[in-house]
């Protein structure tokens, strides 16, 4: 296997990439285009952090006969999306991608993630200073995601995977998916966790009809508040203790009620059937969970819920969920200057591996 020293430099003959318009070989740094807000908080500067950020390889979705929507996760111009951090505040993006894959069968998979991880590789390159990634992996191949992982982190820099919410109908929980969680503990790399559309959506297809978008409005945190109980009921955080989960959303639902997990196995024993190590609220405390909640109030509770070193912040870029969200933390009652610089990017920077 090459070395990502190798990789970079033999990336030359590298067709054109999504998220940059050129080769890596030809490819250069991009320069700040207005002025760039640095966030201080008590007068330090702090290194902010975007956990949640999308873009997309068509190369690799048209394996899938699928086209890119919308044009914005393309980033053909590198400099509109960091003009976009800039104004922000944001210093990094971990960049990831929905995962649209897991009906692929074995050898498309294998090809389509080859693809993606290797042009996230060489975004990253082009401006690291400015970007990560998540790897990509086929989780309905778990030992070939397995492989995927340690392959997107040792040969290609990536800092760790991003998944969805279920498999194909299947839970993250589910023990075929054991060997990926193994291999994610092993390498002690950050996994994060996105809903899939065609998940817990999907499933409810009939009663989200209608006004207000209910499909992602509802269907979104539903599935991944579905993905962290199972995760904590069946004792997959029980049997991969070291591992590190980020939740986007703020983590769905659960945080919000984790309190009646608690409750159930208290009203209904015999419906815990799995013997856990401590209470299920407890487990959020080894979780992690991005600040996409919207309201200082739901912010607050999030950190009364999980601690403080637990939240990271969450853009959901390039939809227009939010440009606030440094404000949004700055801007939260309650918290210490610590805990400000640790929700910034202080502890994403540390999972991630990003210097300071």
């Amino acid at each position: 296997m090459s070395t990502r020293r190798e990789f970079v430099e033999g990336a030359a003959g590298a067709a054109g990439i999504a998220f940059v318009a050129c080769n890596l070989k030809s490819a250069t740094p991009v320069q700040a285009q207005g002025r760039r807000r640095e966030v201080v908080v008590n007068g330090r500067r702090v290194k902010t952090v975007d956990v949640h950020a999308h873009c997309a390889v068509p190369e690799a979705m048209a394996l899938m006969g699928r086209k890119v929507e919308p044009q914005t996760l393309l980033m053909s111009q590198p400099a509109d999306r960091i003009r976009a951090m800039d104004e922000q505040g944001i210093d990094v993006e971990a960049l990831s991608i929905n995962p649209y894959w897991y009906k692929a069968d074995r050898d498309v998979a294998r090809e389509l993630i080859r693809i993606q991880n290797e042009k996230l590789a060489e975004a990253c390159a082009a401006n690291p200073d400015r970007f990560v990634a998540f790897a990509s992996v086929a989780l309905q191949h778990p030992d070939l995601a397995a492989e995927q992982l340690e392959e997107g982190v040792k040969k290609y820099g990536l800092r760790g995977a991003g998944v969805g919410g279920s498999v194909a109908g299947e839970d993250l929980a589910d023990p075929r998916f054991h060997s990926f969680w193994a291999k994610a503990e092993q390498l002690g790399v950050l996994v994060f966790i996105h809903p899939q559309a065609d998940g817990a959506a999907a499933d409810l297809k009939p009663r989200l009809r209608g006004s207000g978008g209910l499909e992602n409005a509802i269907g979104n945190p539903l599935e991944t508040t579905i993905a962290l109980s199972h995760l904590i009921f069946e004792g997959t955080l029980d049997r991969f203790p070291g591992l590190k989960i980020c939740a986007a959303h703020g983590g769905g639902y659960l945080p919000s009620y984790a309190a009646r997990s608690d409750a159930i196995c208290v009203t209904f024993p015999d419906r815990c059937t799995k013997p856990l190590r401590k209470k299920p609220t407890e487990y959020l405390k080894q979780l992690y969970f991005d600040s996409l909640v919207f309201t200082p109030e739901a912010l607050r509770h999030l950190v009364a819920e999980t601690g403080p070193n637990q939240i990271v912040m969450g853009t959901d870029y390039p939809f227009p969920w939010t440009r606030t969200s440094v404000d949004h933390i700055l801007g939260t009652p309650g918290l210490s200057d610590d805990e400000r610089v640790a929700m910034l990017g202080g502890t994403a920077a540390r999972l991630l591996g990003i210097k300071a």
